[in-house]
């Protein structure tokens, strides 16, 4: 599915209930991989390709937070509204379900699991998708629940 609105002229209105969206890819990168991990997650099996091949993973991984990153990647530029994103409260569930490698290409699904208007503040509502991150073979590498707080369309934040 793709939105009725472009991603600059995108309000909370333009997200549906029910609605499944795809974007991707990104390529996983090994370089990319060591450097992320060497800096925020020094574990072998994301920094040293020859150690991580002695690991129960059999070679280099990217960290899972590293493959949230290239997730947010993909959401921030297809999903997220670039003129009525407010910010995140928090994100829940999240799971990483596959190792994620280099050579990967992930791709983003995206379904709307709720839109309410806010009652507090009218000119907002509140998003909550569910995301799954997918590698080139379809398979679920990472998932979470995330709650997006969205400004309402300008002519209709009054109604």
């Amino acid at each position: 599915m793709t939105f009725s609105s472009a991603i600059d002229d995108r309000y909370f209105e333009d997200y549906a209930t029910g609605a499944i969206h795809r974007f991707g890819t990104i390529a996983v990168e090994e370089d990319e991989v060591i450097a992320f991990a060497t800096r925020f997650d020094p574990q072998d099996f994301h920094t040293n390709p020859e150690a991580a091949k002695r690991t129960p993973f059999g070679g280099l991984i990217a960290s899972g937070w590293h493959t949230a990153g290239l997730m947010m990647r993909l959401y921030a530029d297809h999903y997220l509204t670039k003129v009525g994103s407010l910010a995140s409260p928090g994100v829940d569930e999240l799971r990483w379900i596959k190792p994620v490698r280099p050579g990967d290409a992930l791709s983003v699904r995206v379904t709307i699991l709720d839109a309410v208007p806010s009652r507090s503040k009218p000119d907002r509502g509140v998003v909550t998708s569910f995301i799954e991150v997918l590698n080139q073979t379809e398979e679920v590498v990472m998932s979470m629940r995330v709650v997006n707080m969205i400004m309402r369309r300008p002519d209709r934040a009054a109604s």
